[in-house]
């Protein structure tokens, strides 16, 4: 975690889940809409994610991420940030979907707020979420996250992805938008340009060349690309 040296504001790290269906038919996106009175992005229909905790370095993941992905998280952050990425995508989907991201395995002792997640008879799984975008937020706003946007398959679920029994109620309005109906929506600027990457890769599953940055920091806005560094053998 960094803390801003002019805006006083922590900037956590923030990981969102993009999940696309019938990709080869009628491509739809799965969104929802945040509180009226939520701090952040009132009122907004936004992907599920959410911040890093501080628990999410000890989960354990039955799948790594997949390279090149792996290697462009660690562009520009903590080298062992990946897993922790990987595991607050898999909980907040879950957490706020009810959708299940993960592979057949038993816990030892799930941490708590895993307890739901367990229950459903899987481990997390990292292997499908494609890094596709990255985007810290500016300066001045009541919360700042550096948030990395991952790209999955609803094909990848183990859960019915028609079924939102389990989603808490940080979001409301869960559905699958079309992404030709896109712009019937409020989103937030940054969630329109990342759907933009996305219809991109809709035609082409494989990773992408290289993963966009936009670093708002306050001297300036940089729009940067992320290809990714080997780690050293």
């Amino acid at each position: 975690m960094t803390v801003d040296p002019i805006d006083k504001t922590q900037v956590r790290d923030a990981s969102t889940v993009i999940v696309l269906r019938d990709r080869a038919t009628t491509p739809r996106i799965l969104m929802g809409q945040r509180g009226a009175h939520a701090v952040f992005m009132p009122g907004k229909f936004v992907f599920p994610g959410g911040a890093v905790d501080a628990g999410d370095h000890a989960v354990p993941l039955r799948s790594a991420l997949s390279p090149p992905n792996d290697q462009r998280l660690r562009d520009d952050s903590a080298p062992d940030l990946g897993p922790a990425l990987a595991v607050a995508a898999i909980r907040e989907l879950f957490e706020e979907t009810g959708q299940v991201l993960g592979l057949p395995g038993a816990w030892d002792a799930p941490p708590t707020d895993w307890a739901g997640f367990a229950a459903t008879g899987h481990l997390p799984h990292a292997a499908p979420l494609q890094f596709v975008f990255r985007a810290l937020t500016p300066p001045g706003r009541p919360r700042r996250f550096d948030a990395r946007f991952f790209l999955i398959d609803a094909d990848d679920l183990a859960s019915d992805p028609d079924d939102f029994s389990a989603a808490s109620d940080e979001l409301s309005h869960l559905q699958w938008v079309a992404l030709e109906d896109m712009r019937r929506f409020d989103m937030p600027f940054i969630t329109e340009v990342v759907l933009s990457e996305v219809n991109a890769r809709v035609a082409d599953p494989a990773p992408p060349a290289s993963v966009p940055y936009f670093r708002n920091d306050d001297e300036q806005s940089l729009f940067l690309r992320l290809r990714g560094t080997a780690m050293p053998d």
